[in-house]
């Protein structure tokens, strides 16, 4: 059964800076993401993974390109449009969680409902069942100070998912995390993609991630170079090298 596409990105060129100190960041890179995966890109420092999370999260333009999220393209947009397509379909989860300190667990995910327009009982009731969905139950009044930095940031997956995205993106989940709290929050992931049917991207280049992806695709210097993909029933990736099979086709 084929997947349904929530975000397609086509051609995606970036340009930052001008002049003599003018940089391709991104030299024409296509993705999908569907519903029910879990997909790393993966890439060195400077590879421009960072860089294309901020276009597929509706935070920069591309300088030319195509991006539809969720069967909306992105082109002509305004900063409002923009915000708004982020409000509605993308959660964020950041290596360094952004929480609030002066707020409780509990908050710091109704906040996600607030700016939204979400209050009162069933919010909460909402942001509490959720905390609950990561195992952080007997946590919902305690405040970043008082949590691990692995409560912490499923405490930031909570506030990301609370609102229903269709797609999360996270930047670096398990980058500030021991092994032991690292496969907590990938274990999650996968079961946030795979039981609530959304598309999960993570960027990372933590080689620990690599069991829970579906699919991990490969990025330097601005272009994608490879991609490996779990066949179903199979523990391990099989590894495509999508550069052997362009010059097959060459």
């Amino acid at each position: 059964m084929t997947k349904e596409t929530v975000l397609a990105a086509k051609q995606i060129v970036k340009e930052l800076g001008s002049g003599a100190s003018k940089v391709m960041a991104l030299r024409g890179v296509d993705l999908e993401l569907v519903r029910g995966e879990l997909t790393l890109l993966m890439g060195p420092s400077g590879s421009g993974k960072t860089t294309f999370l901020s276009i597929l999260g509706c935070i920069m333009a591309p300088t030319s390109g195509e991006l539809c999220v969720a069967g909306t393209s992105t082109e002509g947009l305004d900063p409002e449009e923009l915000a708004g397509l982020r409000r509605d379909h993308i959660g964020f989860i950041f290596q360094s969680y952004n929480l609030f300190p002066t707020l409780s667990a509990l908050e710091n995910v109704r906040i996600s409902l607030d700016v939204r327009g979400q209050k009162g009982y069933k919010a909460a009731r909402r942001s509490e069942d959720v905390l609950r969905e990561v195992g952080l139950g007997h946590r919902l009044k305690s405040y970043p100070s008082n949590l691990s930095g692995g409560e912490q940031q499923r405490v930031a997956v909570a506030r990301a998912i609370v609102s229903s995205p269709s797609i999360v993106l996270a930047d670096e989940p398990t980058a500030a995390l021991d092994g032991e709290n690292g496969n907590a929050v990938m274990e999650l992931l996968a079961r946030i993609a795979h039981e609530q049917g959304r598309s999960v991207l993570a960027v990372t280049h933590d080689p620990r991630t690599l069991p829970y992806a579906d699919r991990v695709v490969r990025i330097e210097d601005g272009l994608i170079v490879g991609e490996e993909r779990r066949p179903e029933g199979l523990d391990a990736p099989e590894i495509t090298d999508l550069n052997k099979r362009r010059k097959a086709h060459a």
